[in-house]
C-alpha cells in the first residue's frame, strides 16, 4: 500500500480504530528502538498528537516541519515507511530523523533544536505569494522554546495572513529536565485551562442569541482579554500578537484533532499547546524519560541496557567533579545534556557551581566568558554538532578578550546511529581557525585527564574533544616516546621506518594496527591537534618516502592540511580523512565505507610507494 493511500485511510477511521492504531505504533517503536537504540521517550510521547495531524491535514500537500526531529517516528511508520522501520538507524536503513532523500513526506532534514518555526514560516509565506491555500505546521517541544532563534522566529510571526499553526508539544522535558523561566512559564499556564473552557462555551453560547448574536460574537475578542487577564494574567503568545489554543490532552487523539480544526479556522498565525507524557505507554521510559531521550540497545521487557555505564562522558565528569572538590573556582556550564555530557556527579556535588542553561549554546559560552573575566574557571561541556552554533561566541567573546575557558566537546568524530546531522566531524576545521585556540584530541581516559588539568591550570582558550562510547584498549605494538610540552609521540623505530603514520584520537588504533602490518613504518600519535609544533613533526618526517596522515574528521582545514608545510621534505602525502556528510549506521560499517579498515589502507600505502 502506497503512502497516500494509508494517508487516506488513516482519514477515513474512527476514534477507536485511531487508538488501536496508536496502540500498534508505539509497540513497535519499542520493538525497533530496543533493537537498534534510538530516541524513545519523546516519540512515544507523540503518537496520539502524529495520528492527529495525519488526520487533520493533507502531507505532503500540508507540510509537517518537526523541530530536531526526535519525535518522528509515528510519522515515519504512517507516511510509508512502516515496512522499513526496522531498518531504523542501521546502515542503509532509514534515518532516525526526518530525511528529504527518504520521503516526500519530510520536508527538511531536521537534528538541531530552534529551527522548525524560522523554516515553516518560509514555506508559509511562499505559499502565500504563490497564491497556494496548504497548511505549514511546526511542531515544537517546550524545551526548544529556551532557544532563542525561536523568539527571532516568533517575533515574525504576527500580524501575518498566513496558514502557519505552531504545535507546542509540552511534556515538561527537554532532553534533561527543562529549566529557567520559560519552563516556570508553562507551569503557570497549565493551570489556567479554565479561561479556556469559559471562553469558548461563552462564545458559543452568544451564537444562540437571534439578532444579538453576531455583534457579542464580534465583542468576544474584547470580553476574552478580560477575561485572560484576569484568570491567567499573561500569555506570551497572544502578547507577540498569535492566536492560541489550548491546553489539551495531547495523549487524546480527539481532543487533539478538535483543536487542530479549530486552528483551521483561524486567520493568522495560531499557537496550539497540547500537554504530552514522555515515554507515554512504557513503564521504564514513563518513569525514566531523560534515560529514554537517546539510549542504546535495551531489553525492552524490564528496561535494562547491554551497556557498559562506563565511557569518555562519564569518565570527564568525575573527573572534573574531583578538581572542583580542590578548586571553588570551577563551575560547569551545559546546554539541556546533563546527563549526556557526564556532569551528573557535578551537579550533585556542587549544584550552586553548575548551570544548566537549556538549549541555548550561544548564551552559554558568553555567559562564561562572564565568569571568566570574573576569575571563576568555567567549563563548557557541549556535543561536537551543537557547538557548531557557537562560533561567533567562541571568536568574539572568548579568543578575543583573550580569557581563559574550557569547552568539552562530547561525540566527536563520527556517532553512528543519528546520522548526518550529529556526526562530530566538523568543530577541529571550525575552531582551529581561531587564533587563541588550543585543542586537544585524547584517545584515551588518562590522555583526557591529563588534557583536563592542563585546560584548568593555565590561561588560554582550551578545547577537549573526545568520541561517543568508551576508550579502546590494545597493545601499542611499537615503544613510544613522548614529547611532553607539545604533547604528541612517537614510535621509537621514527628514524630508521621509511614510512609514518600521523594519527590522533580514537582512530590511532587503526594507525599502529597498519604500521604494524607493514613492518617499516612508524607513528605518529597526536594529542594536542592545534597549534601544531610544525619545526618538530617536520624533523621527524624528513627524508621519508611516505607520510600518511590517517583522521576521523573533515579532510578541509583539518589535521593534514595544518601539516603541509612539515611535508617538505617527504616524497609522498597522502590525506585520509572525511569529506562530504556522513549518513547514519554503525560505526564499524561507516568506517569501512570511508575506507577506514587496515587491509584497505595497507593496500593503498603499498600502492603509493
Amino acid at each position: 500500500m502506497s503512502d497516500r493511500d494509508i494517508l487516506k485511510e488513516l482519514k477515513s477511521m474512527s476514534y477507536k480504530e485511531m487508538t488501536a492504531l496508536s496502540r500498534e505504533i508505539r509497540e513497535k517503536i519499542i520493538d525497533t528502538v530496543s533493537q537498534n537504540g534510538g530516541h524513545l521517550s519523546s516519540n512515544l510521547g507523540m503518537v496520539e498528537a502524529t495520528i492527529a495531524l495525519h488526520k487533520v491535514f493533507d502531507s505532503p500537500n500540508d507540510k509537517l516541519i518537526f523541530d530536531v526531529g526526535h519525535q518522528c517516528y509515528a510519522h515515519k511508520i504512517i507516511t510509508g515507511r512502516d515496512d522499513e522501520f526496522s531498518t531504523l538507524r542501521t546502515y542503509g536503513g532509514i534515518s532516525g530523523f526526518p530525511n528529504r532523500q527518504e520521503s516526500e513526506h519530510d520536508i527538511l532534514n531536521e537534528g538541531h533544536s530552534g529551527t522548525s518555526i524560522s523554516a515553516a514560516l518560509g514555506i508559509a509565506e511562499a505559499n502565500k505569494l504563490m497564491g497556494k491555500t496548504d497548511y505549514t505546521v511546526a511542531i515544537i517541544g517546550d524545551g526548544s522554546l529556551t532557544n532563542g532563534m525561536v523568539y527571532e522566529a516568533l517575533n515574525n510571526c504576527a500580524d501575518k495572513d498566513l496558514r502557519l499553526i505552531i504545535l507546542v508539544n509540552d511534556n515538561e522535558m527537554s532532553i534533561s529536565k527543562n529549566v529557567g523561566g520559560l519552563h516556570n512559564y508553562f507551569s503557570k499556564v497549565r493551570v489556567s485551562k479554565r479561561y479556556f473552557i469559559f471562553k469558548r462555551r461563552l462564545i458559543k453560547g452568544f451564537r444562540w442569541i437571534p439578532l444579538l448574536g453576531k455583534p457579542l460574537t464580534k465583542l468576544s475578542a474584547y470580553i476574552k482579554n478580560v477575561i485572560r487577564r484576569a484568570v491567567v494574567k499573561d500569555n506570551l503568545f497572544e502578547d507577540l500578537g498569535l492566536e492560541y489554543l489550548g491546553p489539551v490532552d495531547g495523549n487524546n487523539i480527539k481532543k487533539v484533532v478538535g483543536v487542530l480544526e479549530e486552528a483551521k479556522t483561524r486567520n493568522g498565525c495560531t499557537v496550539v499547546h497540547i500537554r504530552t507524557k514522555k515515554g507515554y505507554g512504557y513503564e521504564h521510559a514513563e518513569n525514566e524519560p531523560g534515560k529514554y531521550h537517546g539510549v542504546g540497545k535495551f531489553d525492552k521487557e524490564n528496561g535494562t541496557s547491554s551497556l557498559e555505564s562506563e565511557c569518555f562522558s562519564t569518565y570527564v565528569g568525575k573527573r572534573l567533579t574531583e578538581m572542583a572538590d580542590k578548586d571553588e573556582k570551577i563551575c560547569a556550564i551545559t546546554a539541556a545534556m546533563c546527563d549526556g555530557t557526564g556532569l551528573t556527579p557535578f551537579y550533585d556535588k556542587h549544584p550552586t557551581r553548575f548551570y544548566d542553561v537549556g538549549i541555548a549554546e550561544e548564551h552559554a559560552v558568553t555567559f562564561a566568558s562572564g565568569l571568566s573575566v570574573s576569575g571563576m574557571k568555567p567549563v563548557v561541556a557541549l556535543y561536537s554538532t551543537f557547538s557548531q552554533r557557537t562560533y561567533d561566541q567562541m571568536f568574539h567573546d572568548i579568543a578575543i578578550q583573550k580569557l581563559p575557558m574550557t569547552l568539552l566537546l562530547d561525540r566527536c568524530g563520527l556517532v553512528g546511529g543519528d546520522g548526518i546531522t550529529h556526526q562530530g566531524i566538523f568543530d577541529y576545521p571550525l575552531f582551529s581557525s581561531i587564533p587563541n585556540a588550543y585543542i586537544y584530541s585524547p584517545e584515551s581516559y588518562d590522555e583526557l585527564g591529563t588534557c583536563l588539568e592542563r585546560a584548568i591550570g593555565d590561561e588560554n582558550f582550551d578545547i577537549i574533544r573526545y568520541p561517543k562510547g568508551k576508550e579502546n584498549k590494545y597493545d601499542l605494538m611499537f615503544e613510544m616516546i613522548n614529547d611532553e610540552s607539545d604533547l604528541f609521540a612517537y614510535s621509537s623505530n621514527v628514524n630508521t621506518a621509511k614510512r609514518v603514520i600521523i594519527a590522533y584520537g580514537r582512530i590511532s588504533r587503526l594507525a599502529f594496527e597498519v604500521a604494524s602490518a607493514l613492518g617499516d613504518c612508524a607513528v605518529i600519535k597526536l594529542i594536542r591537534i592545534f597549534p601544531l609544533n610544525i619545526e618538530k613533526i617536520s624533523a621527524l618526517l624528513n627524508g621519508k618516502e611516505l607520510c600518511y596522515v590517517l583522521e576521523e574528521s573533515y579532510k578541509t582545514g583539518g589535521v593534514g592540511e595544518k601539516l603541509y608545510p612539515a611535508f617538505k621534505n617527504v616524497q609522498n602525502v597522502y590525506i585520509h580523512a572525511i569529506e562530504g556528510f556522513v549518513e547514519h549506521g554503525e560505526l564499524d560499517n561507516l568506517y569501512k565505507a570511508l575506507g577506514f579498515d587496515k587491509e584497505a589502507i595497507v593496500d593503498r600505502i603499498k600502492e603509493i610507494c
